[in-house]
């Protein structure tokens, strides 16, 4: 396979992801993703942002949010963000620790 033909092949899985996440799934909760992934929708943003910034964009992670949530921060979360129990955030917290790139 060539380079241009799996570029292509990753952003259209990317699309994909994102498009589940966002639009079939809202209902999943970033918490329980990441406490069960290792990662979540902000992850996939702040990758995004990374990948720009890495090509000589320059664009912040809020820009970044907005762009992969197709809405601000305080959209989603009035949307769709559900208050996570105590046992929900200490899992949170111990996975983001192991989670976290040094």
């Amino acid at each position: 396979m060539d380079d241009m033909t799996r570029t292509r092949l990753e952003a259209a899985a990317f699309r994909a992801l994102r498009k589940h996440l966002m639009e079939k799934r809202p209902d999943v909760q970033n918490i329980d993703l990441m406490n069960l992934a290792g990662f979540c929708r902000n992850c996939l943003s702040r990758w995004y942002q990374e990948a720009a910034n890495e090509r000589g964009m320059e664009m912040g992670k809020e820009e970044a949010r907005e762009i992969f949530y197709g809405m601000t921060m305080d959209e989603w979360k009035a949307r769709h963000q559900t208050k996570a129990s105590p046992e929900k955030q200490s899992a949170f917290a111990k996975s983001f620790a192991a989670n976290v790139e040094t």
